[in-house]
């Protein structure tokens, strides 16, 4: 017995000076960077309201007003992440010839997989080129059609909250004309969501977003496995992600079915990367791809398969939700912008504004519209923090960080930069008028992120949020609910509203 305390008053000993060095190591790193004092075990959780995700988000900001654009935030025990937005020190990190995503995104894992969003390395890279041409300029045009078709149907659907002087919330309907418009153009299967305002699929990844971010603020983050068995949110969890899958595993099926069927009616379908007229014949979608595609002459697995298109399904509704119904936001609040837009979208398509067909080179004679989309991604970011692992040792603010520190780059907080961007909280597209632009850096405006593992899709959700602000304000003038004011932003997977975005609409004459 006394030779086992022995051993184990060693091994203690041992763990205990491990610790402490390392604790040494990183007060080391955090005296070159701002941050609130830690608690000795628990690090800064402290400063977050418990199970408030707006209060999350709002303390995660003025952070940055308290102690400064970087940050060395502590968690439990030796636990930590630097939150850097100098322009300087995200450069650094965001163009790093070797990085990954950050541990924070291991919460999501086992709901996409190691998709495009998350993969690494080699993966990544082969995917990465696999799903890039499905973004070509050229079949992003034979989007447009299913985006006018279904403005449309969101239109209509409006109808009935027109000229009743009563708020609604506009991010809902949003969200499911935007599940409807990704279905349709990259899996080839109309769901119909638009006709089912309770649509669990969208509920489903609300509420999973949610449970990641107090997932980030628990105090057992670091230890998922402990997590993952013991916190009811973890079983909640669990049965989402079963729903989440089933639902996109019969998209994938109903797709495989149409092909098959296809192919045994004497239809085609090949998918030859080398072809000389790969983009301007293709019909065939994102789905289709996977669905076709080898890699060293083997076909994706079934869950290859699935991990991107949950990736993609994710990715492709919610942030195009975000940015389509924030700008509706901004609009209704500045009846004086929104009257410019509409006169310019009467002046550039004419007496029938309201129905012509919107093309993808239509959109590039809206430069006002262009100038109002960028400076709503400005203010409200649908991605406001994206994070990053460093693979090899980095130099910031004078001191090395050690590889596999976690970086957190706040996309939100970088937007707001008062020496880029005067009186940083006023909506004013003039910012993004061709001669302001020239004062910015690279780093200074980054709503689709920046370096090699920016978004692949954002000429596909721009495209989107432009056809669907023509139809909307074509046909309706944009109003301020009654309770707008008391909007409050959080941030989970994708910045959203607390609650609402109240507006009302009048049908223009």
């Amino acid at each position: 017995m006394l030779l086992q305390a022995l051993v184990v008053a060693v091994v203690l000993c041992i763990v205990g000076l491990r610790v402490y060095r390392r604790r040494q190591q990183l007060r080391r790193i955090a005296a070159h960077f701002g941050g609130p004092q830690p608690h000795w075990l628990l690090g800064n959780l402290l400063e977050y309201p418990a199970n408030d995700i707006p209060g999350i988000f709002e303390r995660m900001v003025s952070m940055h007003v308290d102690y400064g654009k970087d940050l060395f935030n502590w968690g439990l025990g030796n636990d930590h992440m630097v939150v850097v937005s100098s322009a300087a020190n995200v450069e650094k990190v965001a163009m790093a010839k070797k990085t990954q995503k950050s541990s924070i995104y291991e919460f999501i894992e086992l709901w996409l997989g190691q998709g495009l969003l998350i993969s690494k390395g080699e993966k990544w890279f082969q995917r990465r080129k696999i799903i890039t041409p499905t973004f070509h300029f050229k079949i992003l045009e034979n989007f447009a059609e299913v985006f006018n078709s279904e403005a449309d149907v969101l239109v209509e659907n409006l109808r009935q909250h027109a000229n009743s002087g009563r708020e609604f919330d506009i991010y809902e309907p949003i969200s499911l004309y935007a599940l409807d418009s990704i279905c349709t153009t990259s899996m080839g299967v109309a769901i119909h969501a638009q006709r089912d305002p309770t649509n669990q699929y969208v509920r489903d990844v609300k509420r999973m977003s949610e449970l990641v971010l107090l997932r980030i603020f628990h105090v057992l983050a670091s230890f998922p496995q402990v997590y993952w068995y013991l916190i009811p949110h973890a079983w909640e969890q669990r049965k989402l992600i079963g729903r989440l899958h089933a639902f996109t595993d019969a998209v994938i099926q109903k797709r495989r079915k149409q092909l098959l069927d296809s192919k045994q009616s004497g239809g085609r379908v090949s998918f030859d990367m080398n072809e000389d007229n790969l983009y301007s014949k293709r019909k065939e979608t994102f789905l289709d791809l996977l669905l076709n595609v080898t890699v060293d002459g083997q076909p994706l697995s079934d869950l290859d398969i699935r991990e991107e298109v949950d990736t993609f399904m994710f990715e492709g509704h919610d942030t195009t939700t975000s940015g389509i119904a924030f700008t509706f936001y901004q609009l209704a609040k500045h009846p004086d912008i929104q009257e410019r837009l509409y006169q310019e979208i009467v002046h550039t398509l004419g007496p029938d504004y309201r129905t012509v067909p919107l093309t993808y080179s239509t959109l590039q004679n809206f430069k006002y519209l262009d100038m109002i989309v960028k400076e709503s991604l400005r203010l409200l970011p649908p991605v406001s923090f994206i994070g990053r692992r460093l693979v090899e040792d980095l130099e910031l603010n004078g001191v090395t960080i050690p590889a596999g520190t976690d970086i957190t780059i706040p996309i939100y907080v970088i937007h707001r930069n008062p020496e880029v961007y005067p009186d940083p909280e006023r909506f004013d597209p003039e910012r993004f008028a061709d001669e302001s632009t020239q004062r910015r850096g690279p780093y200074d405006y980054i709503p689709f992120s920046i370096g090699s593992r920016n978004c692949i899709g954002q000429r596909y959700a721009l495209m989107e949020m432009k056809i669907t602000i023509i139809r909307l304000l074509s046909n309706y003038q944009i109003l301020p609910g009654d309770t707008m004011s008391q909007v409050r932003l959080k941030t989970d997977l994708v910045l959203r509203p607390d609650k609402a975005i109240p507006i009302k609409i009048r049908e223009r004459k």
